[in-house]
């Protein structure tokens, strides 16, 4: 059982890791060792104080050296799953669960884009993890949606136990897949069924039989991660502490609302960890 769980590596995630750390909190901290794609990719960054003008790879090995001096660790992976529990969260990640007092939310924005049908269908036949649910479809026909060439190795494995998968990949490169897939040209537009998903509607019109669907994502859709929790056009809902509407649940960067900046990610990252803080000594 850890005290607290982060999920997200930028900015807001980086600032909370650090404060926990100095108050010497035992927590998890899950995303990515690469830090965030979208600091990394940034040209020129002028408005972050004591970097005038310094490039987003220059920002993100900055923060890699101050997390690898703090002697911090990131648990690399992708929360699928949150489960509220009686005074604590259980967290699926891959195969593997993980147990916190607290949660801090620093997803970015990348959440809350799903497609017409695909919430409805969690758990009948709308997956996001491959190794979880992959057994589930042995033999069957399935389709995958894909925005990362990272998780190619995840397609792969579904296409062992699956008898054909339809591959959606939102990304351009070289694919190299096995024969028993098929890399389909138009962009999938929706998911169908009655009571289970049944086909993939793409967005020339055609529609896909299938027994499943699996969405591999950077992130998942806020209202499928945590039910329950309140958002506001598509942000997580907070108050000044960071707070959601979830007991011991809180959130700060890119995901809480508009300005989408790194300075304003750190600040808040830096507030929702010391409310966690709180939060703790107050139970």
């Amino acid at each position: 059982m850890y005290d607290a769980a982060i999920i997200g590596t930028g900015p807001a995630g980086v600032s909370a890791a650090l404060n926990l750390k100095i108050h010497n909190k035992n927590f998890i901290w899950l995303g990515s060792r690469n830090l965030s794609d979208k600091v990394t990719k940034a040209e020129k960054i002028v408005n972050y104080p004591g970097f005038p003008e310094t490039t987003g790879e220059g920002l993100n090995n900055a923060f890699k050296a101050h997390i690898e001096s703090a002697g911090i660790e990131i648990t690399e992976g992708m929360v699928t799953a949150i489960y509220p529990m009686e005074d604590h969260y259980a967290l699926a990640v891959s195969s593997e669960f993980f147990e916190a007092r607290v949660l801090l939310l620093a997803t970015g924005i990348a959440m809350r884009n799903t497609l017409p049908g695909e919430s409805e269908k969690v758990g009948r036949g709308v997956s996001y993890c491959a190794t979880c649910d992959g057994g589930l479809y042995r033999g069957k026909e399935i389709a995958v949606v894909c925005n990362n060439p990272r998780f190619e190795h995840e397609v792969k494995y579904l296409a062992e136990l699956a008898s054909a998968v339809h591959y959606f990949p939102l990304y351009k490169g070289i694919i190299d897949m096995p024969e028993n897939v098929f890399i389909e040209s138009g962009r999938p537009k929706a998911v169908d069924g009655e009571e289970r998903v049944s086909v993939v509607i793409t967005s020339s019109g055609d529609q896909i039989p299938v027994d499943g669907v699996f969405f591999l994502r950077d992130s998942i859709a806020l209202n499928n991660l945590l039910p329950g929790l309140e958002t506001t056009e598509g942000h997580i809902a907070v108050d000044r502490s960071m707070a959601t509407n979830l007991p011991g649940v809180f959130a700060a960067g890119d995901c809480t609302g508009t300005p989408y900046q790194y300075t304003k990610a750190v600040g808040e990252g830096n507030v929702a960890a010391h409310s966690m803080i709180s939060y703790l000594a107050e139970k």
